[in-house]
């Protein structure tokens, strides 16, 4: 059985490597892992009789280590996802989301208007049926013509979308035909209102009968009873044409501002469109296609020439060359053979390929990757917070407006005229819909979030999207992040002892470890490593390895390691990783180890200056002398070196401890052994994500290849969202404001108005969609 706690205050890396390990010892424990970034620490318990034993056992340790820390249970909630088809009402949107949150049941719920998807928890799973039951019901009171479906299904109802704009569009093309021929004939005015009133019907009766349906269930100040107050008006005031003409120019706006923005959707679906359909695997000998899902670990599945690998995995047979775009944003593929791992949504050019499955398909990276954008929406920023709450008190402001120019004018001044100022109020209440901002903005910021996965960038919420533009200064780790991380031993010196001996017992230390370093040093020893005279094996967290080999005890490590251990030993100042080695508590030699630079790291670092970044600083655990070379060689601003794991959060401590309250600072780090300082940072950035959860769990922006350079495209994403938000921002606002002026003073008419309000909305949102553009 697998339980779940939480380590309520748990602050400390170390310790929670230490109560890992501790629970892991207990015999009836077959497995626990602690995420630290989560404070989640999973555990697999072999016998299920005794699982309250396990989280007893589980809550005194943590007690034992650290005793501020509460263990709590887990609450695990069962989600469900539903399409609303057809939404196409910002503020509707926001009620539904509201409504649905406020059940009993329901522990969250967030509806995306750009995506139409609406994400449910509910506290259990038998309770989702009634859940669904409900939530259609409050989308069918607020909306309905919206149709609820889940999600996966909805493919299955392109065609009634369809269907529904063929049957708009004939009524549409129908009143329009009897508008003109009001226009350009000479009737009585019975007949001129008759025409113009059939056209009016034939235009507008969908807005008549939703505003209607609305008026009957409580609500008043939306768009379509507004459009018909407005309509309505002008016929009372007898410009029939201009009640028929501004209802046609409305349902023709918001035609193509549903088209654009549905578009905009399908562009973002399309862009999202990795997730592979199907499995080939071998049954009694033949080829069958099966749904990934179904597939398990260790499986053998064909991956033929242009199709999509399903599921990650190892290649056990064949080579080939593979595209890798859809995941990194790269362009130039690449080779691969037997031995190599492949990712799900990568696409195989032209070999066979036969790949062992190494994860489910829930668990692979192509799935990962959706949920992350797909529900990047959830992290609102604060424009988009703002805008929301501007327009719940911007309609009822104009509304009010419309009603004080109606009725006090025409009481106060001398000769005013009741219909001229009755006019000028239903402009305003053409224009008193905010759907422009609502619409828009989020489009924006979903555009560059989508944009920002096309280029192999992961943002998993709109709020880090804009804090990027508020970045003053970037920290950076070295290994793995400005240096390859590729290791390689460039030079041994023994004392009193042969350069083949320091080395081997060099490896035979480093044998357990995965390391970059340890592993670079077994490389070099290339012999095999007799495990049966390695005993007393102790990793000593941030100073090196203690051992016995061969019945002498072995220290392997960094130089703090010799000065804990007592150990007489004089500092190394070479260009490169020292690794100190001691025998019987004699200093015996030590081992160079060499990283190289990343091509792009000191061109990164450089467009990062010219974009404004005031302050670039790197954190290594590497010795002064290396430190310093890499910061020369770069241009970075400032280096902290020899730093363990702890120090490099006390550093950041102190570099955000300097920093202005709106400045964010940035750390770019591997997502595995930057946990902790990823978490700490405004925004955590990880490294070569390709493939790695704990960089993906771990990290608030996802860079999924080992390029620096893509920061700095992450950032001018950023940008280029924000200048659109702005430009949208500015030019709805500064038309209707304009607008509402002139026809507070009797100038623009209602025509003017209706661009106004659905004109500029779909302007809005079409250049909201520049941001995807980005190459």
């Amino acid at each position: 059985m697998k339980k779940e706690v939480i380590l309520e205050g748990l602050d400390c890396a170390h310790c929670a490597t230490k109560i890992e390990e501790e629970v892991n010892k207990l015999s009836y424990i077959n497995s626990a892992v602690l995420n630290f970034i989560t404070k989640t620490l999973s555990i697999e318990i072999g016998d299920s009789s005794r699982v309250d034993e396990a989280i007893d056992a589980t809550k005194s340790i943590v007690k034992k280590l650290e005793p501020h820390v509460e263990v709590r249970e887990k609450n695990n909630y069962y989600k469900k996802v539903f399409i609303l088809k057809n939404l196409d009402c910002a503020h509707c949107a926001g009620e539904i989301e509201k409504e649905v949150s406020n059940l009993d049941k329901v522990r969250d719920a967030n509806l995306d208007f750009v995506s139409t998807r609406l994400t449910v928890l509910v506290k259990n799973k038998f309770d989702l049926e009634k859940v669904s039951k409900q939530i259609e019901e409050i989308v069918v009171k607020k909306e309905p013509h919206v149709k609820v479906i889940s999600e996966g299904e909805d493919d299955l109802h392109e065609h009634d979308e369809e269907d529904f704009d063929k049957k708009e569009l004939i009524k549409m093309g129908i009143g329009a035909l009897f508008f003109g021929i009001g226009i350009i004939g000479k009737f009585s005015n019975a007949v001129e209102f008759t025409i113009f009133f059939i056209a009016y019907i034939l235009i507008g009766g969908e807005v008549l009968s939703k505003a209607f349906k609305n008026i009957l269930r409580g609500q008043v100040f939306d768009e379509n009873f507004l459009m018909c107050i407005a309509t309505i008006g002008a016929f009372a005031v007898k410009e029939f044409p201009e009640a028929a003409g501004v209802m046609l120019f409305y349902q023709v706006g918001e035609f193509f501002q549903s088209k654009a923005v549905n578009n905009s959707r399908k562009s973002i679906k399309e862009l999202l469109k990795i997730q592979p359909e199907f499995a080939n695997i071998k049954e009694n000998g033949e080829l069958k296609k099966v749904s990934p899902e179904i597939v398990n670990v260790d499986d053998i599945i064909i991956v033929k020439p242009g199709e999509k690998v399903p599921l990650d995995g190892i290649i056990v047979n064949g080579k080939s060359t593979i595209d890798t775009s859809n995941l990194t944003g790269e362009s130039i593929p690449r080779n691969v053979e037997i031995g190599d791992n492949v990712l799900s949504g990568f696409i195989n050019k032209n070999g066979v390929l036969e790949v062992k499955v190494t994860k489910v398909f829930s668990e692979s990276t192509v799935s990962k990757i959706l949920d992350l954008v797909q529900n990047a929406s959830s992290k609102k920023a604060k424009t988009e917070n703002f805008i929301t709450k501007f327009a719940k008190y911007y309609t009822p402001t104009v509304v009010f407006l419309s009603a004080f120019i109606a009725t006090v004018p025409p009481l106060v001044i001398d000769g005013a005229i009741f219909e001229d100022w009755f006019y000028r109020a239903l402009i305003f209440l053409v224009i008193s819909c905010p759907c422009a901002l609502v619409i828009s903005i989020p489009l924006s910021f979903f555009g560059g979030i989508g944009g920002a996965s096309k280029n192999g960038i992961l943002i998993k919420g709109s709020n880090y999207l804009e804090a990027l533009n508020n970045v003053d200064t970037v920290v950076f780790d070295k290994t793995g992040t400005l240096s390859k991380g590729i290791f390689k031993v460039t030079g041994i010196n023994g004392l009193n002892i042969s350069n083949e001996e320091l080395l081997k017992y060099a490896a035979y230390a480093e044998s357990y470890s995965n390391h970059p370093i340890a592993v670079s040093i077994v490389n070099a020893y290339n012999k095999k490593i007799d495990e049966n005279i390695i005993s007393d094996y102790e990793e000593i967290f941030g100073y090196g390895i203690k051992v016995n080999i061969e019945g002498k005890n072995v220290l392997v490590g960094n130089y703090k390691l010799m000065n804990r251990e007592d150990i007489d030993c004089t500092e190394v100042n070479e260009i490169g990783t020292i690794i100190y080695v001691s025998i019987d508590s004699k200093y015996s030699g030590y081992i160079l180890i060499s990283d190289e630079i990343k091509s792009d790291s000191k061109q990164s670092i450089k467009d990062l200056k010219a974009m404004g970044i005031n302050n670039t600083i790197m954190l290594t655990g590497d010795n002064a002398l290396v430190a310093n070379k890499v910061k020369d060689e770069l241009g970075i601003d400032e280096v902290h070196s020899q730093l363990l794991p702890h120090q490099k959060v006390e550093k950041l401590e102190m570099i955000k401890g300097r920093m202005k309250s709106s400045s964010k600072v940035v750390f770019v780090g591997d997502g595995i052994n930057d946990a902790p300082v990823l978490a700490m940072a405004d925004i955590g950035v990880a490294m070569g994500g390709l493939g790695s959860d704990a960089a993906i769990e771990a990290a608030d922006i996802v860079l999924m290849t080992d390029e620096p350079s893509k920061l700095v495209k992450s950032i001018q994403i950023a940008k280029k969202t924000r200048v659109i938000v702005i430009q949208n921002i500015v030019f709805a606002l500064g038309v209707k404001i304009i607008v509402l002026l002139l026809g507070a003073l009797g100038i623009a008419n209602m025509w003017q108005a209706v661009f106004a309000d659905v004109g500029v909305a779909l302007i809005a949102v079409l250049n909201s969609m520049r941001v995807m553009k980005m190459r």
